[in-house]
């Protein structure tokens, strides 16, 4: 498994390479208080400006509290960023996680095999509701191009896709790049829209995911309605209403992901344009 990290310091994200600096270690706890140290990974490798890469030990499924070391310069005191939490395995295909769902429902950790599975099949329902509505899909797909030679020019970003000579009808993100010494570089590209790093995406499969388990008998943290009060002879039974559409607390709509919804366009069927003079107007460009 490999987790990309990109350091913070300061309060801003850095690259502690060009100072000198490296991302040297990562300890997984099994708790927020990291205490109980799990395992360790290290050093990072740079995949670009300000993004390293750790290649994970392999652990238990379930919720880890992290903890990445790095100096920020060349001779600087070692750093210590607890900011991350990962919950593992990572590389499953989802937007989110059953440890996330679980929180979401209130279900204490860790979580046995039975409700991971259970928590698996709800997210999996949820995010397939997002890739109806959307039309397409919310993982993106790896693409490796070998001796790639950027499009140089004063102000390059190789962490931009125009650097490059890669097209592709769909969003594009650089992963990665790795030169290869002779001017040429190995690039990693990102094709699709890529729903993980998009929190409202992961807000809707999250909520939508821990309501249905919610609602579902025998599902994990089952509650059916959420009950307000009980007469003393358990006579009557009140529940509380759910907030509508637009209020704190209300679960998100499939609408409010429309941004990121695949527009399609079909050209017009028009009679021909007569050649100008005779046209009505002239054509683009005279």
């Amino acid at each position: 498994m490999a987790f990309d990290y990109k350091p913070m310091y300061g309060g801003a994200h850095y690259d502690p390479e060009p100072a000198g600096g490296q991302v040297t270690n990562l300890s997984l706890y099994d708790g927020p208080d990291r205490i109980t140290l799990v395992a360790g990974a290290g050093p990072a490798t740079r995949l670009r400006a300000g993004a390293y890469r750790f290649t994970l030990p392999d652990v238990p499924p379930g919720r880890y509290w992290a903890t990445v070391t790095f100096t920020p310069s060349e001779g600087a005191q070692p750093v210590k960023d607890q900011s991350v939490r990962l919950d593992l395995p990572l590389g499953l295909g989802l937007v989110t996680s059953p440890e996330a769902v679980a929180k979401e429902l209130g279900v204490s950790l860790p979580l046995t095999p039975e409700q991971r599975d259970d928590l698996l099949t709800a997210i999996r329902k949820a995010q397939a509701d997002v890739v109806a509505y959307l039309g397409q899909p919310v993982v993106p797909q790896l693409v490796t191009r070998t001796a790639l030679t950027p499009y140089w020019r004063r102000d390059e970003d190789l962490e931009n896709p125009e650097s490059w000579p890669f097209e592709v009808d769909d969003l594009v993100q650089v992963s990665a790049y790795r030169p290869r010494g002779d001017g040429t570089y190995d690039v990693d590209f990102l094709i699709g829209l890529d729903g993980a790093a998009i929190d409202p995406v992961v807000r809707y499969v999250t909520t939508h995911a821990a309501e249905s388990e919610r609602l579902r008998p025998g599902g994990v943290g089952s509650q059916g309605r959420r009950v307000s009060s009980v007469s003393a002879e358990g006579q009557s039974i009140s529940y509380e209403s759910e907030p509508t559409t637009g209020q704190a607390g209300a679960l998100p709509t499939l609408d409010s992901l429309s941004r990121w919804k695949r527009r399609l366009f079909q050209p017009l069927n028009r009679p021909a344009r007569p050649p100008w003079p005779y046209s009505s107007t002239r054509g683009r460009g005279r």
